[in-house]
C-alpha cells in the first residue's frame, strides 16, 4: 500500500479542494399556484406535479385505490362472465365504517383489560 513520504501542507491542501463549492438548488415557479418549488418535485403549496393531481393537498386528488375500484366495478358487469350465485357488495363507505367501528371496539376492551391490570 501506498503511503506518502511527507505530510501534505494546509496551502496544497486548501489549493486542491478549492473547486468543492456547494450550489444552490434549482427553482423553478409552479404554473398552477406560481409558488417557487424546487425543480422535479411536487409543489408543496398546491400539490401539482406537471399539472397532474398527484398530493392530497390538491382539490382533485383521486386515490390510487378509488380508481382501482371504479375500473374493476364496469369489469364485473361484463355479460361474458356468468356466475351462479350474485353477492351483494358494500359499498366502500359502510366497510370503511365497520372496520373503524371494530377498531374502536378493539380499544375499548384494551382499556378495560388496562384498567384492570391496574386495580389489581
Amino acid at each position: 500500500m501506498a503511503v506518502p513520504k511527507k505530510r501534505t501542507g494546509h496551502s496544497a491542501q486548501g489549493k486542491r479542494r478549492s473547486n468543492w463549492k456547494a450550489t444552490k438548488p434549482t427553482l423553478t415557479t409552479c404554473p398552477n399556484c406560481g409558488q417557487k418549488m424546487l425543480a422535479h418535485t411536487v409543489c408543496t403549496a398546491c400539490g401539482q406535479y406537471k399539472g397532474k393531481v398527484v398530493s392530497r393537498k390538491s382539490e382533485g386528488f383521486v386515490d390510487a385505490s378509488e380508481v382501482e375500484e371504479t375500473k374493476k366495478a364496469p369489469a364485473k358487469k361484463s355479460a361474458s362472465k356468468k356466475s351462479t350465485a350474485k353477492k351483494a357488495e358494500k359499498p366502500v363507505e359502510e366497510v370503511k365504517e365497520e372496520v373503524v367501528e371494530e377498531v374502536k371496539a378493539e380499544a375499548e376492551e384494551v382499556k378495560e383489560e388496562a384498567e384492570e391490570k391496574t386495580e389489581e
